[in-house]
């Protein structure tokens, strides 16, 4: 950390207006997950996947009230660890939330470098899987060094692209039932031989992934222009866009094609182009997905970097990490470090591996901020802030635990494993003789 002697690391640059959060939320939000999941949740649920989205936004608009209200009362890079800090006064447990958060994103752009590294790429070029997963992490570690202006740019184009695979799927489907084929009826079927409401929240926790990712855009506070106002406006309405692309994707998708061979596709948005008689090639549908693979890694990195910044200025990790480049204002080191682990974690555990645990890792921080709301309602702050009512957080908290009861054994099983890591690691940081930052030592940073 910075003696009296050394002078601070310059402060991060305010870039972000309210398009460019709310572009990075929906970017963020519509990845890979529906690209690949749509065929999954048909399998859990029926026809009927667009009720499992909507449980599931529902559950993300919960969780996200909390986001927005403890974003814009405590506008500081490292978030749901700067929450975690000032609610619960225990540094084990902010480094805990702030821990389960940074492994949570590190382990899903992993993720998504296999998924960028497959069949989709394969379609191009032949190269092995995890040296393309290699020499894709680091081009994102570049792009992320460069400056968050850039990096959000970047963002633009790729959610552009993004958006227009989902927006093709859309009027596929319309072209189909323009010719007087289709199905309807499969829109309210569910699977046959399961309770609805068991089939719905089974499915809902596939269908929550495709919404994570909402909560990254919290560690960019300190980079927002006028955070208390622009946050909240963007983050609901990049979820509620989303919600709404999803579905109509879900409708057209099971109006188009058979639950069954949806559930038996690897690539089942595909599957409903190529079933619509657009004579959309497929290659060009495969270079739609590897840009909202590559646009969802780009966002979480960007996200991982902030966060390990922002947890080494809580004296929770190492102070290297809370570095900036000079020129470019950006973390360096977090970044660097954090690309690292992410190559790392391509070499331990395939892409649904690697998916489960990043939902599950992601619930605890969810719990832990929704509680933090309740418990940070005695600590009054100067500055006007956006407030929820009281349900919200405590609905918040019970959805986390209704989706926490469908992960399976394994799963939580590496979820402890990594805990058991985080530990260790604060352990090491500690015996070194560095003291956590007191709740009373952050300051509200003047946006």
């Amino acid at each position: 950390m910075p003696t009296a002697n050394t002078p601070p690391s310059p402060p991060l640059k305010r870039a972000i207006t309210g398009s460019m959060l709310t572009l990075f939320i929906l970017g963020d939000v519509l990845g890979a997950g529906v690209y690949a999941l749509a065929g999954v949740i048909a399998g859990e649920v029926g026809g009927a996947v667009w009720v499992a989205l909507l449980v599931a936004l529902g559950f993300a608009l919960l969780t996200a009230g909390s986001y927005a209200e403890l974003v814009t009362k405590y506008p500081h890079a490292g978030a749901s660890a700067v929450f975690a800090a000032r609610a619960y006064k225990s540094p084990l447990v902010s480094f805990l939330v702030g821990f389960c958060m940074l492994a949570a994103a590190v382990t899903s752009a992993a993720g998504l470098s296999l998924a960028f590294a497959g069949d989709y790429l394969a379609a191009f070029i032949d190269i092995p899987a995890h040296v393309a997963a290699m020499i894709f992490l680091v081009v994102i570690g570049l792009l992320n060094a460069r400056g968050i202006k850039e990096s959000l740019s970047a963002n633009l184009v790729m959610t552009t692209i993004e958006l227009s695979g989902l927006l093709l799927v859309i009027v596929a489907a319309a072209w189909f039932l323009r010719g007087g084929e289709g199905d309807f009826s499969r829109v309210v079927e569910f699977k046959s031989g399961v309770n609805p409401a068991f089939a719905v929240l089974g499915a809902a926790l596939l269908a929550f992934y495709s919404f994570v990712g909402f909560e990254t855009s919290a560690n960019l506070a300190e980079e927002i222009r006028d955070v208390r106002k622009t946050y909240p406006r963007a983050l609901f309405a990049a979820l509620i866009i989303a919600g709404a692309i999803y579905m109509a994707v879900s409708i057209g998708a099971a109006v188009v094609m058979p639950v069954e061979q949806l559930a038996n596709s690897t690539a089942p948005l595909l599957e409903v182009v190529k079933a619509s008689g657009l004579g959309i090639p497929p290659q060009l549908f495969a270079f739609i997905a590897l840009i909202a693979v590559a646009n969802g890694a780009l966002l979480t990195m960007i996200m991982a970097s902030r966060l390990a910044y922002g947890m080494a200025h809580q004296r929770l990790l190492p102070s290297v990490l809370g570095g900036v480049l000079a020129q470019r204002r950006t973390p360096a080191a977090a970044i660097a470090a954090t690309t690292l682990v992410a190559i790392v974690l391509t070499l331990t555990g395939s892409l649904a591996t690697l998916a489960q645990t990043v939902v599950l890792l992601l619930l605890f921080v969810f719990i832990s901020t929704n509680l933090a709301v309740l418990v940070l309602r005695r600590d009054k702050v100067a500055q006007e802030h956006f407030r929820v009512p009281t349900w919200v957080p405590v609905l918040g908290v019970a959805s986390c635990l209704l989706l926490m009861t469908q992960q399976d054994v394994q799963t939580w099983l590496r979820a402890g494993a990594l805990l058991l890591a985080g530990v260790v690691l604060y352990g090491i940081t500690r015996a070194g003789g560095v003291q956590p930052l007191k709740a009373e030592d952050y300051k509200v940073v003047d946006s």
